[in-house]
């Protein structure tokens, strides 16, 4: 599988999310977007993370950035993290958050950590220009 490089074609798919299906060109609609994956719900660093990004949503918004999680967990198990997230933080979750369990988002982004669990993606953030294009990419 190819390495996702800067200035590449950010991958469309289309995904159940915590706010119903989306196509993610589609819902991006020449924005910016932040997309940023977690290895799993319900872990303290994710939550707190995503409780953050939650509490910085008004400033990415003003800036017209929009932002969407993902995690290879189900969207029922999303479900109850959002509660977590917002008792743990103060924050309700206020951007749509992937249930990627297939893994096809992780795999078209290269998310899933070499020599490790096939179901345990990295940390990474994508940001992507209004034209799709792959302006950054980060893993921690």
């Amino acid at each position: 599988m190819p390495t996702l490089r800067l200035g590449d074609d950010a991958p469309d798919f289309t995904a159940e999310t915590t706010e119903g299906t989306l196509g993610f060109h589609d819902w991006k609609s020449g924005s910016w977007a932040v997309l940023f994956s977690h290895p799993k719900d319900y872990t303290p660093v994710c939550t707190t993370e995503l409780g953050r990004v939650a509490g910085l949503k008004p400033e990415f918004d003003q800036r017209g950035v929009k932002v969407i999680g993902i995690s290879v967990d189900s969207s029922e198990s999303h479900e109850g993290w959002a509660q977590d997230i917002a008792d743990v933080t103060g924050n309700e979750l206020n951007f749509p958050l992937i249930a990627d369990p297939d893994k096809t988002v992780a795999d078209l982004y290269d998310m899933i950590q070499p020599n490790a669990s096939d179901t345990m993606t990295v940390r990474s953030v994508f940001v992507i220009d209004p034209n799709n294009k792959l302006r950054l990419s980060l893993t921690y």
